[in-house]
């Protein structure tokens, strides 16, 4: 069955309206960013101080952007430090800070837009899921944030790299040998070529010689003038 002019009209409606749809998606979407790095698992010692990076990034620029931490772990979620950054050129200021522990390190000058954090007298209770939050009123209270999972141990466990060394040798052996091999080839295809131009040089020249069945190779005989009667 044929489809009717109508159903064609209503569905060239429905891609015209996703189609616009998306035009004005598309930019909101690569927008705001938040990036706390790619490590997603953080690890620190019991007593020390770590840095929770976060990052962020906006195509339109921002203008009383806000910003928070959260933390969260299996029984407790609370929001550890907020603020806003009133322009571009203008520092972080902190409206909100439930720990002394905690400091805010980053700087949004010079378009870092860095808004990482420093925990200090890490405790294990520490251990869970940290996330920075990025607002942006410019871009119609965009929100967007990432997270990292923070460890804390007694000890950082050594990691052993003697397979990825035994790894690196062969791999390294295997390539050095390669080297090896062509450079050989290269050798070996040098000494044929002049061998070659040798054998053809002394072609050339013996193929020039008079030789004649009186005289030595390479002379000519002299002819003896008729005796006479």
């Amino acid at each position: 069955m044929m489809p009717r002019a109508g159903d064609q009209g209503v569905a060239r409606e429905r891609w015209l309206g996703t189609g616009i749809l998306g035009l004005f998606l598309l930019p909101v979407s690569l927008s705001l960013e938040v990036s706390v790095g790619k490590a997603t698992d953080l690890y620190a010692v019991n007593g020390t101080e770590i840095l929770l990076p976060c990052t962020f990034s906006s195509c339109f620029g921002f203008h009383d952007l806000g910003f928070w931490w959260s933390y969260n772990s299996s029984d407790t979620f609370k929001i550890l430090i907020s603020g806003t950054v009133k322009t571009e050129k203008a520092d972080p200021k902190v409206h909100l800070k439930i720990d002394d522990r905690i400091s805010l390190e980053g700087s949004t000058k010079e378009k870092m837009n860095n808004l990482s954090i420093l925990l200090k007298d890490l405790d294990f209770s520490d251990t869970g899921k940290y996330t920075c939050h990025v607002k942006n009123p410019k871009e119609k209270d965009l929100q967007h944030q990432a997270t990292v999972f923070l460890h804390v141990v007694d000890k950082l466990e050594e990691v052993d790299n003697t397979v990825t060394l035994i790894i690196l040798a062969v791999v390294g052996g295997v390539i050095g040998l390669l080297i090896f091999i062509l450079l050989v080839k290269k050798l070996i295809t040098f000494i044929l070529k002049k061998t070659q131009e040798q054998k053809k040089e002394c072609l050339v020249s013996s193929s020039g010689n008079d030789n004649t069945e009186n005289g030595l190779p390479g002379s000519k005989a002299e002819e003896k003038p008729p005796t006479k009667v």
